[in-house]
């Protein structure tokens, strides 16, 4: 059976002071009973492990680069964040493939990367609304997945986090039903069985305007095993109120 895994993502925001009053709520919230994770912004690395170091949320970022070291100005590299304490690391956010062009293949160099500096990538995949409207979702996140099995093999697959994130629901205050939920991961489920011995292992989150008050529902929906947040895991409340809600599903 997957673990369930709460991670949230801070995207461009943040400054010292906020930080550092969000950060030691989220370390005094004591034991969770589910793993939980703040991917926060470069600058922001050594600010975020400090905080919750002893704590029971990890550290994460938000991107990483394909590439080992070298001449790559603006990069930065797995082994950097693994040096920051970093677990986790976003690849592959649908912000990334729209706003900076990034393709399913070099999200999967991006994964492979994570992978060998120590990481353990979130692999995100989703839909536009067009493409929901088209009734080609699940045809666009297997070539979104199957771009990302070509670079790393099926043993590799069992070493990450999926997060199905429709390009619609995020940040528009608009989730996914639960039964559209339901589909797209039992269809992720039935991808990874295909090419995974581990694939009952693999955790998908869920992301797309999760919130305290449809948390609960969305993590009751079969093969959803946590969520990937955005706008809520700027509150600590919120962003606990959530984790409290995959502790209990």
């Amino acid at each position: 059976m997957a673990s369930k895994l709460v991670a949230g993502n801070w995207k461009m925001n943040g400054a010292l002071a906020d930080n550092a009053a969000l950060l030691r709520a989220l370390a005094g919230a004591g034991d969770l009973a589910v793993a939980c994770s703040v991917c926060v912004p470069y600058p922001y690395l050594a600010q975020a492990h400090d905080c919750l170091q002893g704590s029971a949320i990890m550290t994460g970022a938000q991107d990483v680069s394909e590439y080992v070291a070298g001449a790559y100005t603006g990069e930065v590299s797995a082994a950097m964040l693994a040096e920051f304490g970093c677990l986790h690391v976003i690849v592959g956010h649908s912000e990334r493939r729209t706003l900076f062009a990034e393709d399913d293949r070099q999200v999967g160099r991006k994964a492979a990367a994570a992978l060998g500096g120590g990481l353990i990538p979130i692999v995100c995949v989703g839909e536009t609304l067009a493409q929901r409207e088209a009734g080609e979702t699940v045809e666009v996140i297997r070539r979104q997945l199957d771009a990302v099995a070509e670079v790393l093999g099926g043993e590799a697959l069992g070493r990450v986090v999926l997060a199905y994130e429709p390009v619609w629901a995020i940040g528009s205050g608009r989730s996914a039903s639960t039964e559209q939920v339901g589909e797209v991961h039992g269809a992720i489920r039935a991808w990874l069985r295909e090419r995974c011995a581990q694939a009952d292992a693999v955790s998908i989150l869920y992301g797309g305007s999760v919130k305290p008050a449809n948390a609960a529902e969305l993590f009751a929906v079969a093969d959803v095993d946590g969520g990937l947040i955005g706008g809520a895991a700027l509150v600590a409340e919120d962003f606990l109120a959530i984790c409290r809600a995959a502790a209990e599903s």
